[in-house]
């Protein structure tokens, strides 16, 4: 059953604002060898940070986010402004679980790369070779599903309005996979890049044939214990809740072609993960998530040759900026790699410079704005913090990033969706 509330959102930024936390993190290791400062930021880069993380739980129609920037020459930055729920009382905390979204594909990628390090399978196999018995996959590689140029149709988009009106039913990934296969191909395997979330389910159909492991175990052997992410998780799809401490999630209702009805919102954290499957099921934190995003940047689980294969820029999508590229289930800003992640009730990001160490980790719950929205947000506070002043003993590293502030700003705000007045939730 969906949860409900009701009421207005009247008291959202003081709640956000009591609830906001600058918590000491631990001294850990950043990339490239750099120490992290451990110690806050300056005051003027907190109040920046601060001030942008409110201005998009508000354009995003949250009750809250969790986020976290570290910059090793300067120090780090970690808040959880807002509620767990719309109107509640209970204060985020930056250690609470959230549903990563999308942000798996990077992982179910980084999985596909290191069986290609172990010589279990190739970026070149074809599909058929593990899944004989589905027709119409002969000519795409396990590499393409990854890169987005399988030509196969997103249809996880046309099923959105389901996922969100009707959580917790369960999807089998065939069929999933069969509307996909069903529909026209937008170009010849190895053509342009489209995403599809289709073809990432493919890919675990494929992976979990080539190894005779199911992804709970694929994932934990070469990513979650190798890595020491003891908070994060793969659920069965039958596992509806997240575990321990959480906020919910909220998504905005959609109409069968794809438009939202603003008066309508969804509590859709109670969920099952096989609406997204290996494109987008896992559970995390802001502490594990900022681990792996800095080993996925670095390529440290991966040989060198696959990490030059996962961040080798694909074909490129339309309208994309200069700066920005895909990889093997990843994305490239600048100088900043990582991903974004949404599902319906959460929207998340994840980037890091493998040359400054520069870490953005950020969570909203509510999914309306869309994974980009969440990017976008990544940027701007990626930006503010390139500014910190160096620690005595540190050095400020040349900033490279090819957009401004006041961009991203703009960006949020024609990005934003269905805010204030709240809608009843259902």
């Amino acid at each position: 059953m969906r949860s409900r509330n009701s009421g207005a959102r009247g008291a959202l930024v003081l709640a956000m604002m009591v609830g906001t936390s600058l918590l000491m993190s631990g001294c850990t290791p950043a990339l490239a060898g750099r120490p992290q400062i451990d110690a806050p930021f300056s005051a003027d880069i907190t109040d920046r940070l601060d001030a942008a993380l409110i201005d998009a739980i508000a354009l995003s129609g949250s009750s809250g986010a969790v986020a976290g920037v570290w910059a090793p020459w300067a120090g780090h930055w970690v808040a959880s402004p807002g509620t767990t729920t719309i109107n509640g009382a209970v204060p985020l905390r930056t250690d609470m679980r959230f549903r990563i979204g999308t942000n798996t594909t990077a992982m179910t990628c980084t999985v596909l790369l290191r069986l290609v390090d172990e010589g279990r399978v190739a970026l070149s196999d074809p599909v058929s070779t593990y899944l004989n018995h589905v027709v119409g996959v002969g000519d795409i590689t396990l590499g393409q599903l990854c890169q987005n140029t399988s030509g196969l149709p997103d249809t996880s988009a046309a099923l959105t309005a389901q996922f969100v009106s009707n959580p917790t039913r369960q999807w089998p990934p065939m069929e999933l996979v069969s509307n996909s296969l069903a529909g026209a191909r937008l170009t010849a395997p190895g053509g342009a890049w489209a995403h599809s979330d289709t073809g990432i389910v493919l890919l675990g159909m494929a992976l979990q044939a080539a190894t005779n492991q199911d992804w709970a175990s694929l994932y934990r052997q070469y990513l979650f214990d190798p890595l020491d992410l003891n908070d994060t998780s793969f659920p069965a799809a039958t596992e509806l809740e997240i575990p321990g401490p959480h906020p919910h999630g909220y998504a905005t209702a959609l109409t069968a072609t794809g438009q939202m009805v603003c008066e309508s919102l969804y509590d859709d954290t109670t969920l099952s993960t096989s609406l997204s499957g290996v494109a987008g099921g896992i559970i995390s934190t802001l502490d594990d998530m900022k681990i792996w995003t800095q080993a996925l940047a670095d390529g440290r689980l991966l040989s060198s040759t696959s990490t030059k294969a996962q961040w080798a820029a694909g074909p490129r999508g339309t309208d994309l900026p200069s700066w920005q590229n895909h990889g093997l289930g990843t994305e490239q800003f600048g100088p900043l790699r990582g991903h974004g992640g949404t599902i319906p009730g959460f929207i998340s990001a994840t980037l890091s410079d493998p040359t400054s160490g520069l870490t953005v980790v950020i969570m909203l719950n509510n999914s309306s704005a869309g994974g980009a929205f969440a990017q976008t947000l990544a940027r701007r506070l990626a930006t503010i913090a390139s500014t910190a002043p160096a620690a005595p003993t540190a050095t400020v590293p040349p900033s490279t990033l090819p957009w401004s502030e006041e961009q991203t700003v703009t960006t949020l705000q024609a990005t934003a969706v269905c805010q204030l007045p709240a809608a009843p939730v259902r």
